[in-house]
Formats: structure tokens, sequence, C-alpha cells
């Protein structure tokens, strides 16, 4: 019995080797990915499939922003009047506050609203140039942003024509059924 029992453990010392050096390789294979800043990977060997998505850097500010809209929750003062703002950069939020009369002006813009749940991107690939900026002219039908729902890159077009005055969300944020995305002015 001692030989076979010999046999189940080296067996076992070298199926855990054979993991051990899989898990180095796709620890050195994310490093690669990281290091060229590649957003997406997959990997199909065998039984073996791996899928990696990596956050890209313009996402980075949404830690900001998810406290500046978790600060415009916990105040009661500013719910209606301040809803797009924590779309916004964070930055501007503070600058919300005291500004108050100048919402005034923002009353003739339209608000672009995202007609899917999914995540907004700016651009139509990691690196390329953003469809709009705020003052781009846009016509009704011209795409403006993509929002990718169930890995379907979904094209959203401006549905007024006009200048867009603010990006109202960052690249690579989860966005809800009617969240604002847009502030155009009508021409």
């Amino acid at each position: 019995m001692k030989p076979a029992a010999n046999k189940k453990v080296a067996a076992k010392e070298a199926s855990h080797k054979e993991q051990s050096s899989e898990i180095a390789e796709l620890k050195s294979l994310i490093e690669f990915l990281k290091k060229h800043e590649v957003a997406e990977f997959d990997l199909n060997r065998g039984d073996l499939k791996v899928r990696l998505k990596f956050v890209q850097p313009e996402a980075s500010p949404l830690s900001g922003q998810s406290i500046a809209e978790l600060a415009r929750l916990m105040s009661p003062v500013a719910a209606a009047p301040v809803a797009a703002v924590p779309h916004a950069a964070p930055a501007a939020a503070p600058a919300a506050a005291p500004v108050a009369p100048a919402a005034e002006p923002d009353a003739d813009l339209h608000i672009l609203k995202s007609p899917i749940v999914g995540t907004f991107y700016e651009s139509p690939s990691p690196g390329a140039s953003a469809f709009v900026v705020a003052g781009d002219k846009v016509q009704k039908g011209q795409v403006i942003c993509i929002v990718e729902a169930m890995k379907l890159m979904n094209e959203i077009e401006a549905d007024a024509t006009g200048e867009i005055v603010k990006r109202l969300v960052a690249n690579g944020q989860p966005v809800e059924f009617g969240q604002p995305l847009f502030a155009i002015r009508a021409v």
C-alpha cells in the first residue's frame, strides 16, 4: 500500500506544480497586459478560458464622483436643483452651492438621457478621440457616445440639434436608464 500512497502523493505534487506554473504564467500575462494598457483580453487554451477586462485610467475619477454623489444624497437641501451636477467633474460639486442663481441659465438646456442601462464610453475605442466635447455643434441623429450593454456597443445619437454644453458622466462610468449624459443648448 505504501507504493500506491507514494504515487498519489507524487501525482498531487505534480498537479500542484502544474497549477502553480499556470498561475505564475497568468500573473505575468496580467502584468504584461497592464503595462501595455490593454483594455480587454480573451484566452482560450483547451478547456481553460480566461477573460480579463481592465478599468481604463480615464475612469479613475469615479471615486471622487461617487463621494460627490453620496454627499448630494445625504444633503436634503441640494436634492432638486443640483441633480445633474454630481455627474460632472468632482471639482464642480463644491462650486454648485454658492452659484445657485447660475442654475437658471441652464433651464434652456436639453438633457440627453441614456436610453439603456450600461457603461458610458465617449469614444469608439480606447485611445481614440471623443465623439463630442463641450462646445461641439451636433445635429439630431449624430452619434455622440456609446453605451455598452451586455457586450453590445450601442451608439447613442443626439436627439436635438445644438451645442454640447457639458458631459454629465465620466468615461467608463456605469449609467442607468434615464440618467442624464449630456446637456445640449438648442440652436
